[in-house]
């Protein structure tokens, strides 16, 4: 919705530290046409003052790239998972309410811990291994169609909404999320990745895996990226299953 007001004004939920009881605060900011969240917050940030003219501090948060490229300002913009370097002021209604994601451990203000994800990537290798300090030479080619096919899932900014938005996604599953899964696909499409495909699949076989998953679909419909989470998510299902009855035979 457009504003066309002077000001606009955020209701910000606060916290000291990881044990301090949160708080809200209410700010008002100066209305530029284009503006996004991240400038908001910077203007505030030049001039911490709530709206009733109480000092207060610079609010806290994550970002770097400002152009939805690093996935590090994800955060809860009127209760939806949002990235704050995209998210227009001019497409939001007011007053624009700020939270942490809820999913993950606060830090202090809008900056959570999100470790979660990287700890789940290491556990299921989603890397290209390469032995040796010296050179290997080229690596194998692929054909125009699976870099075409890959290369939607390459496009993974580790922002973590897709997990946000997960109902599976809670400390009782420990579920690893759509990105992760998504991610085994594509080292495991990947002809020097697939040397790890076993592992991978393995990992994903033991508690939190992918059987944990309830196919909401939030997940790809929540992804600022257009990763195709859901077509991931069956494929390497159907990967899994068959390597479980591969490696029941092989007892």
């Amino acid at each position: 919705m457009a504003n066309n007001s002077k000001t606009v004004t955020f209701k910000i939920k606060r916290q000291l530290n990881p044990d301090a009881p949160a708080t809200w605060e209410e700010f008002r900011v100066p209305y530029r046409p284009n503006m996004n969240v991240i400038s908001a917050l910077m203007d505030i940030a030049a001039k911490p003052e709530t709206h009733d003219c109480k000092k207060t501090t610079p609010i806290t948060y994550d970002s770097n790239c400002l152009e939805e490229v690093c996935g590090s300002c994800a955060m809860l913009i009127n209760g939806k998972a949002k990235m704050a370097c995209s998210a227009l002021i001019d497409h939001l209604d007011q007053p624009i309410k700020l939270e942490p994601l809820s999913k993950f451990p606060v830090v202090r203000d809008l900056a959570v811990d999100r470790s979660v994800i990287f700890e789940n990537l290491k556990k299921v290798k989603a890397w290209v291994p390469v032995d040796g300090t010296y050179d290997l030479g080229s690596g194998p080619r692929q054909s125009a169609e699976d870099q075409e096919a890959s290369y939607p899932l390459s496009r993974c900014i580790s922002c973590c909404c897709c997990m946000e938005a997960c109902p599976q996604f809670t400390d009782g599953t420990g579920f690893v999320g759509a990105a992760t899964i998504s991610q085994v696909r594509l080292f495991n499409t990947h002809p020097t990745g697939a040397a790890l495909k076993r592992e991978r699949l393995t990992a994903l076989m033991g508690d939190g895996g992918i059987q944990e998953c309830g196919y909401a679909q939030n997940c790809v419909e929540i992804c600022p990226k257009d990763i195709p989470l859901t077509k991931s998510i069956a494929e390497v299902g159907g990967q899994v299953m068959k390597q479980a009855i591969v490696d029941l035979f092989k007892k």
